[in-house]
């Protein structure tokens, strides 16, 4: 992204693009945006669902054994006759907040004056951004939107692109330096993968944190 920077008397400030807080208005942020805070963040979800696991045969835990790496569930006689879709599922349980990742380099404009400036800023680059997780997601990036979808209520895609032309315009007040990123806003959320077997049997959950794409946009914020 390159910056387009004039200096005009100020005004209201629009937006091509929705911002979090209010659809239609550019919302300037105090401070910088949160960055995610996992190290093993991986870009990019797997394109189909993983490998069959190999089914423990072990009937227990040894003693001094904590289980793990066994199923969670064992088949009973409870269970009925009929066979289970063998399969990973993966199963969201919580959400958090929209994490910005950013096409293109961030933009900044310094107003050096003594009165309240314009600041308008133009996205150059084109890019695309997608899904990203933390753990073992053990399913198709299509089959977890499906399901974050369903449990939050959210309208998620798998791909989102920031596309180049895009420019958004904001007051900066005199002796202040406003910052600007194009790119997308993705959903925070947690869940686990989880195979099921052709008995029933579930086996170990494993815990993944996702980002989700959620919309494009643009994320401004000040300093001094």
């Amino acid at each position: 992204m390159t910056l387009t920077a004039g200096l005009t008397a100020g005004g209201t400030a629009v937006a091509s693009e929705p911002s979090p807080a209010s659809p239609g208005t550019a919302v300037v942020e105090t401070a910088a945006p949160p960055e995610p805070e996992e190290s093993d963040l991986v870009e990019g979800a797997p394109s189909a669902e993983a490998p069959v696991p190999t089914m423990p045969t072990v009937p227990g835990p040894a003693a001094g054994d904590d289980g793990i790496g066994l199923p969670t569930s064992k088949p009973s006689a409870t269970l009925d006759a009929r066979a289970c879709e063998p399969g990973y599922q993966y199963v969201p349980t919580s959400k958090g907040k929209d994490y910005h990742k950013g096409v293109g380099a961030e933009q900044a404009n310094y107003n050096g004056t003594s009165r309240t400036a314009r600041s308008t800023f133009t996205s150059e680059v084109t890019g695309k951004v997608g899904i990203a997780y933390s753990g073992e997601l053990k399913v198709g990036g299509s089959v977890a939107v499906v399901e974050i979808e369903g449990k939050f209520n959210v309208n998620l895609s798998v791909e989102l692109t920031a596309k180049m032309g895009n420019t958004v315009s904001v007051d900066t007040p005199s002796k202040r330096t406003t910052h600007a990123r194009y790119g997308v806003y993705r959903l925070k959320s947690w869940g686990y993968s989880q195979y099921v077997y052709t008995n029933c049997t579930k086996g170990v959950k494993k815990n993944v944190t996702v980002y989700t794409p959620r919309r494009v946009g643009w994320v401004l914020w000040e300093s001094k």
